[in-house]
């Protein structure tokens, strides 16, 4: 469906990557007053859900009844656990780039799960994807690319948990828009609380602090804007090509890592600009495959 006007759903979706690329800001005031990104998450993510419970409250019979849809909560639960968690106590650049490594996961997980065999041509985006994350991970004074810090492999874990959220909505694309958010939400409040509660007791991390208003106002007004980004990222995914929308996200790269450089939250090394070219480059190609696919045969 073509869009009569389709500079305002690249803006909606601009709007989208902006407001990830710029998580990372309101993530670290939270955790600057004592609230540990993983009740953050917990907090942020409960007032999206309360709203989309009180939208529709009977999507909530649908997602109990159907396991796939737990799959969705749990694996969307994961990305936005590991996402939010990895920008604010890593370097913003390095979590940014190694969480678009989702041509690689897309490309397993789209076998076993969808049934498409990769061809040449994903194959190539795959090695291409590979070569980045190997670029940054592998620094001097280790022998081989492996993760330096926690963020690193939250990154990574985050990146194949979107990358299997992604599959799991094209699997599950009959199954109504506002029913697939509910899931979602649910399952990044109930995966953050599990986690918090799991690492406080044993203590990895601190307890919830007790409620106030500067830091509870924060996570609630964060929670609003990520449910506004969601409606735009709908908006603009539904009214322009898919190759469109993929190209426009990956500007989430861009906001991130001028962001984080200018605050002293992230670092542009030659290794990390050229590894991030080339997991960009195998992220746009995927995009721009898409777009051939979709693209009538000529005469």
């Amino acid at each position: 469906m073509s869009e009569p006007h389709p500079g305002r759903a690249v803006l909606a979706l601009l709007w989208n990557a902006l407001v990830w690329g710029l998580s990372w800001l309101p993530m670290r005031l939270l955790y600057a007053q004592g609230v540990h990104p993983v009740w953050a998450t917990a907090v942020v993510f409960a007032t999206p859900l309360a709203i989309g419970t009180l939208v529709r409250p009977k999507a909530w019979a649908q997602i109990v009844r159907q396991p796939s849809l737990w799959a969705l909560g749990a694996a969307a639960g994961t990305t936005n656990l590991a996402f939010n968690w990895g920008v604010t106590v890593g370097d913003v650049v390095r979590v940014v780039l190694l969480f678009y490594m989702m041509p690689v996961w897309s490309v397993l997980l789209a076998w076993p799960l969808l049934g498409e065999k990769p061809d040449p041509a994903k194959l190539m985006r795959l090695a291409l994807a590979l070569a980045g994350v190997w670029v940054v991970l592998k620094s001097p004074d280790a022998p081989w690319p492996v993760p330096r810090d926690i963020a690193d492999m939250l990154a990574l874990l985050g990146g194949f948990s979107f990358a299997l959220t992604s599959v799991t909505v094209r699997r599950l694309r009959a199954v109504d828009s506002a029913v697939r958010l509910n899931a979602m939400f649910g399952g990044g409040v109930l995966a953050a609380l599990a986690s918090g509660l799991v690492a406080s007791s044993m203590g990895a991390i601190a307890p919830l602090p007790a409620l106030a208003f500067p830091w509870v106002g924060l996570a609630v007004a964060l929670g609003l804007v990520f449910l506004s980004s969601n409606a735009t990222m709908q908006y603009g995914a539904a009214r322009l090509p898919a190759h469109v929308t993929a190209l426009v996200m990956l500007s989430e790269i861009v906001f991130a890592s001028l962001s984080s450089v200018a605050f002293g939250a992230g670092e542009l090394t030659a290794r990390t600009l050229l590894g991030g070219a080339l997991i960009m480059a195998a992220a746009a190609w995927a995009g721009w495959s898409e777009h051939a696919k979709q693209q009538p045969a000529s005469a």
